[in-house]
């Protein structure tokens, strides 16, 4: 008698599988919707920053709009105004200034 209810509890092997197959499925869905389409965005991303030259007009993601005056190992030499020139990490360039929204 104990032998049978212990056969009755235990789970057989497909029906675990079907238990997990719920959260494969999300696990997959969220890779396919969130992972690798911010993997393509950070790859274009650090494509556009290695092919960054200077006299480029960029917008930092701290919203200044600038041109690139010098290009170091880590950083750009950013131009601001005539005189004014800034010191940024090149992760800290949001993009390229479009041609059709010059700065203000």
């Amino acid at each position: 008698m104990v032998g049978s209810t212990l056969a009755q509890q235990m789970p057989t092997g497909q029906s675990a599988l079907v238990q997990f197959l719920p959260i494969v499925l999300i696990a997959i869905i969220f890779y396919l919707l969130v992972f690798r389409p911010m993997k393509s965005r950070q790859k274009k991303v650090e494509t556009m920053i290695a092919n960054l030259k200077s006299g480029d007009r960029v917008i930092t993601t701290g919203g200044i709009y600038g041109t690139i005056a010098a290009v170091k190992e880590k950083t750009f030499l950013l131009r601001i105004s005539e005189q004014v020139k800034i010191e940024v990490a090149k992760s800290a360039v949001a993009g390229l200034q479009s041609e059709g929204n010059p700065a203000p």
